[in-house]
């Protein structure tokens, strides 16, 4: 019976322990579900989590402009969550706002696919391809010249509806230097750099601008940081090295000018405008300077041509009037020289060489009007009382009326005015007063005019001082008809 009754403990204890055992069993696979299906769960969860926070995260990194971080969330919300609408909806709106039209349309049909007919993403597509034509048309005419017209679509269709825009931005500089607007291209080049202060084609264009103001230095300064960042870019070194060589040539045309070496002045002078013709600011100096070098040359016409260049760039260009009208007064032009004078001592009154110039262009032009002796007889302002001498002997003899039968009229009006131009410049006093400007009807002579008249009647006496009298005529014209005086008058011809 004690054996009986140890054989049954025995079998309630084994039991006993089965059971124990295979609870423990369920136990132990019901942890382990829970510990494998839980990260399962939660990851689901996270996953929604995240999209919702990178989402907002994009949404913040937008408003200030960080535009790469907002994409890169934009992409992690939808691979977390592709159900996530707005978020396709808000990066395709960022993708068309940088003018990458493809990638953008490609999110708002995405977008569409999940909710259709939305009316904002329908009419925000339609502008898209607005944008990306007006683009296109903006880049076409930029190419064929048309500058203004390339602009105004870049600032009435494309930034409006992709405002942040790097390549559109930039062809606005480059479309504002084209048209000269360089304030406003530093402007909105400077604009490009505070959010990339890095950008090479930013750093380039504002240098231009810079440039073509003449502010070389703030040029060279943006040349030099593009370099230092990039130093094989090919425009950079071109804008850098251009403005140093233009600059080198300019100093030695202003050396060479002050040292008075003229000749290798103006062939300077020269070189550094043909390197920029369209540097204006910079080129209105060059051309300045030339024109002052012609000028002490006594180069007038092509001193003209110079300083009225300067003044096509700058009217108000004060020095570059003043030159000219000395240009003016070498190439005789008396009335042009005094127009500009005058406007030039209006504009410094206080200028004493400015107005002692006007009145050497006042004086000029008096003296233009006066018969001008020496052109009658044919000499040079600088010739010998003998020069002037054998002018007048052939002159007189050519034009003697008994000579010119059938045009007496004509050959007494040339005698009167070749007796009259010896008169004065075969008197040593005469001349000089006559050089000096001072009236010829002071001296007795009017020029041909109402003082001086061989043929008329009254007894004046004219003297031709020849050495040695007409030749073939032994006192008298050779032919006979005046054999000492004119018939019929009281004027006598004394050889």
């Amino acid at each position: 019976m004690r054996t009986m009754m140890g054989m049954g403990m025995g079998m309630d204890g084994l039991a006993w322990r089965g059971t124990v055992y295979t609870v423990f069993i369920l136990h132990f696979v019901f942890v382990c579900q829970l510990l494998l299906l839980q990260p399962l769960v939660s990851a689901s969860d996270s996953k929604t989590g995240n999209a919702a926070e990178l989402f907002e995260r994009a949404s913040q990194s937008i408003k200030v402009k960080r535009y790469s971080d907002a994409l890169n969330d934009l992409n992690a919300a939808i691979e977390a969550d592709p159900s996530l609408s707005e978020a396709y909806f808000r990066r395709a709106s960022l993708l068309r706002q940088l003018c990458r039209y493809d990638e953008s349309e490609e999110s708002y049909k995405k977008f569409l696919e999940l909710k259709p007919r939305h009316t904002s993403a329908e009419k925000e597509l339609s502008q898209l391809h607005q944008a990306k034509n007006a683009l296109d048309t903006a880049l076409t005419l930029f190419d064929s010249g048309d500058y203004a017209k390339s602009l105004e679509y870049i600032e009435k269709v494309v930034l409006v509806f992709s405002p942040a825009c790097p390549e559109a931005k930039l062809l606005r500089v480059k479309l504002l230097l084209a048209v000269k607007d360089y304030s406003a291209a530093i402007s909105e080049s400077g604009f490009i750099l505070k959010d990339d202060e890095n950008n090479l084609d930013a750093l380039l264009l504002r240098g231009r601008a810079y440039y073509y103001l003449a502010d070389h230095d703030v040029a060279s300064k943006h040349f030099q940081k593009g370099l230092r960042l990039d130093p094989e870019h090919s425009q950079l070194k071109k804008a850098y090295f251009g403005l140093k060589n233009l600059l080198k040539k300019t100093k030695s045309a202003e050396d060479n000018a002050n040292k008075g070496k003229l000749r290798v002045a103006v062939e300077d002078y020269k070189a550094a405008l043909a390197l920029d013709p369209d540097h204006i600011a910079h080129n209105v100096h060059l051309h300045l300077g030339l024109c002052k070098v012609l000028v002490k040359l006594g180069r007038g016409k092509d001193a003209l041509s110079s300083c009225t260049e300067a003044l096509n760039i700058d009217e108000e260009l004060l020095d570059a009037l003043v030159q000219r009208g000395e240009a003016k007064l070498l190439v005789e032009d008396w009335e042009g020289a005094v127009e500009d004078l005058k406007a030039a001592a209006q504009k410094s009154p206080q200028d004493m060489n400015i107005r002692e110039a006007l009145m050497r262009a006042e004086k000029a032009l008096k003296m233009s009007k006066r018969q001008d002796w020496y052109k009658i007889l044919g000499v040079s302002k600088t010739a010998s009382i003998s020069e002037i001498k054998r002018a007048y002997k052939k002159l007189a003899l050519q034009w003697h009326p008994d000579k010119n039968v059938d045009n007496r009229e004509e050959a007494e009006a040339k005698f009167r005015e070749i007796a009259a131009a010896y008169e004065i410049l075969g008197d040593d006093d005469k001349r000089a007063r006559y050089d000096r400007g001072e009236d010829i009807e002071d001296m007795g002579m009017g020029g041909g005019g109402g003082g001086f008249n061989p043929f008329g009647g009254g007894g004046q006496q004219f003297t031709f001082h020849f050495d040695g009298g007409f030749p073939g005529g032994g006192g008298g014209f050779p032919g006979g008809g005046f054999d000492g005086g004119f018939p019929g008058g009281g004027f006598q011809f004394h050889f």
